[in-house]
């Protein structure tokens, strides 16, 4: 995508004097013929166009923007106006919605919730204040369209200094690429669930054990679901790229020895969840999702679909490689840092498959998570049965007794409906938790015992204090739900298509919303038009984010000042199962209900 230089930046933005393009200028120590220009000014113009593109040598159709896929980076600056024109030559609809900026819902650019779409040969000027700064993207809410290329990532310039202190930048756009279309991934989907899965269990390794344990196999078969189900479309189907690069293409970033780079790493994909990683160079994490944190120093962090990380580098004179492998491992994006061109590093091989246990399985945590610390935004709410961190007894739990199909047969059921009484009794609903658990102190599947340091939730630390520390005046449970067999998404057993009833509140009211995952997959939530704060301790400086990764069988507390008047999607940011039904409308009103 594009390397920065802070100097040669400013330099740029001199010349460019308000004008629309910076892409004549080559900013110090970019891989030049890897450089996409950035698009800036007064009035910026953008073109949705069909395109082709060639990643890893392999021509195929896509989706972009101003000749090119990814789509430019827009540079705008907090505290002045975004004047955005987006002219549709496609011969389907399209649009673009801004993920994770804070704008009027009219602009948000979701065609059906906060506006109608942008038609065949017709434009639409977005047009809103910049009210923060840090690392976003844009991408098309239209027909699947994402997936087909249509996505870019924003960087906003702070009004006040930047607290973030770095010699150079660059932006690191990670993303899954298909020959095959949406329409085609999706169906095989729905016709077969595990069509792309080529590591589930066979035979010779159930009858080996090699995978796990006899009782737990057991338990898999008689639930009808695969351990080895922890990702939907994979690299059966999936190139994963780093700034439209594949692996062979492999995308360079430059920088000299000694520098502090800053990179702002977008997971722009459909369905795939990363585990980022610089073997040998430790990541110190500044922001999640464009907003500060206090600096926290890993060795590697798993990203969501959607999610954003910036992180500092120190790199000396030698290459690295950057890896960002799926979660499932069926696959890996890799890209290079180096201080001069044409040098690589060794490329570590793809690690070993991770399995789904009971833990997933919403059967309690065995994560090993350190207690929480007392959060005063929780106190009012203390009355609320929680699942705790406490590891229940596994050795002595009954497995025999949990039923699967909601007869009550024993002690535990996978499928009791009196858990969750808003529930929908629908074919939606395969499993509901029966021990949620709070996992914000799990790094990710697969990340649980690699010998090194791994984010969770739990270390983000906001480095400002909360806008607004209330305590919530009340809360709602919200269940993920799934039917993993027929390929069926919702919330609360619905669908979508199965329901025109929002999730409602009041402006300015202060709400608790418990995200229980009921399903043995990971989905990463999104809301439209607002930041939530995550609830694992940090009292008045929680982390605050847009997107939120519930683990499988897991649950997150995040806190919510409804803020934004108007009509907003709430979503798994997964496209197949958001399209499979797991979306619905937040809507923001006035006390009494004016519009």
């Amino acid at each position: 995508m594009m390397t920065i230089d802070r100097r040669g930046l400013l330099r740029g933005a001199a010349l460019s004097s308000g004008g629309l393009v910076l892409g004549a200028w080559t900013p110090l120590g970019a891989n030049t013929p890897d450089a996409m220009p950035v698009v800036s000014g007064d009035l910026i113009e953008l073109r949705i166009a069909r395109l082709n593109r060639t990643v890893d040598g392999r021509p195929t159709r896509a989706i972009g923007i101003n000749g090119m896929s990814p789509a430019p980076l827009i540079r705008l600056r907090e505290g002045r106006r975004a004047r955005i024109r987006v002219t549709n030559d496609l011969d389907v609809d399209t649009s673009l919605h801004w993920h994770g900026l804070l704008v009027p819902f009219q602009y948000d650019g979701v065609p059906g919730v906060s506006f109608p779409g942008i038609a065949p040969g017709q434009s639409f000027l977005y047009d809103f204040p910049v009210r923060q700064n840090g690392t976003y993207w844009y991408h098309s809410h239209s027909g699947g369209q994402e997936q087909t290329g249509l996505y870019g990532p924003i960087v906003i310039d702070p009004a006040a200094p930047d607290p973030v202190a770095y010699d150079r930048e660059h932006v690191i756009v990670l993303s899954d690429h298909s020959r095959a279309s949406p329409e085609a991934i999706f169906r095989r989907l729905k016709v077969q669930p595990g069509y792309y899965n080529f590591q589930r269990q066979t035979l010779a390794g159930l009858l080996a054990g090699r995978d796990q344990p006899a009782e737990n196999r057991k338990h898999w078969g008689a639930m009808r679901m695969d351990p080895a189900d922890i990702a939907d479309a994979t690299g059966a189907t999936y190139t994963y790229l780093v700034n439209g690069h594949g692996p062979a293409d492999n995308w360079t970033g430059t920088f000299r020895a000694g520098e502090r780079v800053r990179l702002r790493i977008v997971n722009a994909s459909a369905m795939t969840t990363f585990n980022v990683r610089i073997p040998n160079l430790p990541l110190t994490i500044v922001q999640a999702d464009g907003l500060n944190v206090a600096p926290v120093t890993v060795d590697e962090f798993q990203i969501g679909v959607a999610e954003t990380y910036d992180a500092i580098v120190i790199p000396q004179d030698r290459a690295y490689t950057l890896v960002g492998e799926s979660v499932d491992r069926s696959g890996m994006a890799r890209a290079t840092l180096s201080p001069r061109a044409g040098m690589v590093a060794p490329v570590p091989p793809l690690r070993p498959r991770p399995l789904a246990t009971m833990t997933d399985m919403g059967m309690g945590t065995m994560d090993h998570a350190p207690p929480r610390a007392p959060d005063p935004t929780a106190e009012q709410n203390a009355s609320r049965r929680l699942a705790t961190d406490d590891a229940p007894d596994h050795a002595a739990m009954d497995h025999e007794t949990m039923e699967h199909d909601g007869m009550d047969h024993g002690a535990m059921k996978m499928r009791d409906f009196a858990a969750a009484p808003q529930m929908a009794k629908t074919p939606g609903v395969q499993t509901i938790s029966p021990m949620p658990a709070d996992r914000t102190g799990y790094p990710g599947q697969g990340l649980e015992n690699v010998g090194h340091r791994v984010l969770t939730y739990r270390q983000l630390r906001a480095l400002e204090r909360n806008p607004d520390v209330r305590a919530a005046g009340r809360q709602i449970d919200v269940h993920l739900t799934g039917n993993m067999e027929r390929f069926m998404w919702g919330f609360d057993g619905k669908r979508m298509v199965d329901t025109h009833e929002p999730f409602a509140f009041v402006l300015g009211e202060r709400v608790r919303i418990n995200l229980i995952n009921d399903t043995m997959m990971a989905h990463p939530i999104h809301l439209h038009g607002h930041f939530f704060e995550l609830v694992t301790g940090q009292g008045d400086h929680a982390p605050r984010k847009h997107t939120v990764i519930v683990q499988p069988g897991g649950m997150v507390s995040v806190d919510l000042t409804a803020d934004a008047p108007g009509d907003w999607a709430f979503h798994c940011h997964m496209l197949y199962h958001m399209l499979a039904g797991m979306m619905r409308v937040v809507t923001v009103r006035p006390a009494g209900g004016a519009a």
